[in-house]
C-alpha cells in the first residue's frame, strides 16, 4: 500500500506521510513521518514505502535476535555471491524462480573517512535496504566486507541497465544527504538466473576495483559500459604491478631521477601524454607555464634516452608511469 499523506495540518502543523508495515494482509504497525528542517520531497514516499517493507522483514524476523531462517538466507546470499553455493537452495528456502532475470549491485566506500566502522556499516546496508525494497519487493542485501552486495532476483524481463544504475544513484545520493557518506556503486550484467549471480558480482567487483585505482571522479555509479576502459586499464595496471621484469628501463630511470631530486619531470611527461601531446592543456593542468613543461619534457628525454615521438615509447610510459612508486 502506497504512504498516504496525513489530513491538511493545521497552521504550524509540518506536512506528513503515513504509510502501513504489512506481512500479507497482517498489519504489523504504522510509521510517520514529519517533515523536519529539510522539505518532504517527491521520493519521500517511495523511500517511505521501502521503509515498511524493511520494517515488516525486521519485525517477522526479530530484528535484533536474527531468526535460523534468516541467518540461513544471509548464508545462502554470500555462498552465491561467492559461487561456492548452488542456486537452487536459496531460490528453494525463499520461493524464487531462479530462471528469471537477476543483476548484482555492489557498493563500496573509503573505510578511512568513518570513526565509528561497524556503525556505519550497518547504518549504510540499511539505507540500501530501504532504497532497494521500494523499488523491488525481493531484493536482498548482504555485507561481504568491505563492500556491500545487492541480489535482485526475479527482475522483469523488460529492465535494462539504466533503469539499475538509476536506483544506484539514487542510493548514493541518499547516501550523501543522510549519512555524509561518498558512495561508490557498481552494476553488474543482467544475467538470465540465479545460476549466473557469480558473473554478475564479478563485473560488479570490476567495476569497483576501477573506480578505486584509476580515480573515476566523472561518475558514483557506473555500469561496465560507462568505464569500460578504465576497467581495462586498471587491469592491465594491476598485471603489470605483479611482473616488475616488465618495466621500460629508461621510465624507471625518470621516477628514481624525481624520488632523488624531488622533481616533476615523471609527472610532467604523463600529463603532456594524457593531455594528447597539446603543452598548453597539460601545463594548466600542472599550474606551471608551457614554456616550463616543455623544458622538463626536454630534460626527461635527455636524462633517460626517452623518445617521446615513438608511440611504443608513449604508451608504455602512459602504462608504467600510472603505477605506485613501489611497484
Amino acid at each position: 500500500m502506497a504512504p498516504a499523506p496525513a489530513p491538511a495540518p493545521s497552521p504550524g502543523i509540518r506536512r506528513r506521510l503515513a504509510v502501513a508495515i504489512r506481512s500479507g494482509s497482517r498489519q504489523l504497525g504504522t510509521i510517520w513521518v514529519q517533515e523536519g528542517s529539510v522539505p518532504l520531497t517527491e521520493r519521500s514516499d517511495q523511500a517511505l514505502l521501502g521503509a515498511a517493507r524493511v520494517a515488516a522483514l525486521h519485525l517477522v524476523r526479530r530484528r535484533w535476535e536474527p531468526s535460523p531462517d534468516l541467518t540461513l538466507t544471509w548464508t545462502l546470499l554470500a555462498g552465491l555471491l561467492e559461487g561456492s553455493t548452488r542456486p537452487q537452495p536459496l531460490a528453494t528456502h525463499l520461493g524464487l524462480d531462479a530462471s528469471r532475470p537477476t543483476a548484482v549491485l555492489g557498493f563500496s566506500y573509503e573505510a578511512a573517512d568513518v570513526t565509528t566502522p561497524e556503525l556505519t556499516r550497518t547504518e549504510v546496508t540499511n539505507l540500501i535496504s530501504v532504497h532497494t525494497a521500494a523499488h523491488h519487493r525481493s531484493a536482498l542485501v548482504t555485507r561481504i566486507d568491505p563492500r556491500i552486495y545487492v541480489l535482485l532476483p526475479e527482475l522483469p524481463p523488460s529492465i535494462d541497465i539504466t533503469t539499475l544504475r538509476a536506483w544506484g544513484h539514487e542510493i548514493a545520493d541518499a547516501a550523501s544527504r543522510h549519512l555524509g557518506l561518498s558512495l561508490r556503486g557498481s552494476v553488474g550484467c543482467i544475467v538470465p538466473g540465479l545460476a549466473r549471480v557469480p558473473e554478475s558480482r564479478r563485473e560488479a567487483d570490476r567495476i569497483l576495483d576501477a573506480m578505486a585505482s584509476v580515480d573515476v571522479t566523472r561518475t558514483t555509479v557506473a555500469a561496465l559500459a560507462d568505464i569500460e576502459a578504465e576497467v581495462l586499464v586498471s587491469e592491465l595496471l594491476t598485471l603489470l604491478s605483479a611482473h616488475a621484469d616488465i618495466r621500460d628501463s629508461r621510465l624507471t630511470a625518470l621516477v628514481a631521477h624525481d624520488s632523488r631530486h624531488q622533481g616533476r619531470l615523471a609527472e610532467s611527461v604523463l600529463a603532456y601524454l594524457d593531455a594528447f601531446g597539446d603543452v598548453r592543456v597539460a601545463a594548466a593542468h600542472l599550474h606551471v607555464h608551457p614554456n616550463t613543461l616543455r623544458y622538463r619534457i626536454r630534460r626527461a628525454e635527455q636524462l633517460t634516452g626517452l623518445d617521446l615521438s615513438r608511440p611504443e615509447q608513449r604508451l608504455l610510459a602512459m602504462l608504467q608511469l600510472r603505477l605506485p612508486p613501489a611497484t
